[in-house]
């Protein structure tokens, strides 16, 4: 049985897609969807994690329901180095 849910998908268009969802009281994945295995570099360092999908989730499983409109470009962001609050929106200088 497929668990849908609507999801935000950024490629190639900012667009929305309906996508399956993992299983929740799956008992292989615990309803994650899949199991991670960390693995060590020869030092016993941690050098990344593969992860096994489990058979009760199918990421291929996407639906295209609409396209997102695109901001106008006068309300797009725009980083002109003029901005008091900064490149991040928020400012360094104290409150009073």
């Amino acid at each position: 049985m497929i668990r849908l849910r609507i999801q935000v998908a950024h490629w190639p268009r900012r667009a929305l897609v309906l996508t399956d969802t993992p299983r929740p009281d799956c008992s292989n994945c615990e309803g994650f969807g899949g199991i991670e295995y960390p693995y060590g570099d020869h030092n016993g360092e941690y050098a990344g994690s593969d992860i096994e999908f489990c058979d009760c989730w199918n990421e291929s499983y996407r639906w295209f329901l609409m396209p997102l409109p695109r901001r106008p470009r006068w309300l797009r962001r725009r980083d002109s180095g003029r901005d008091p609050w900064g490149p991040g929106g928020y400012s360094n200088e104290p409150p009073f």
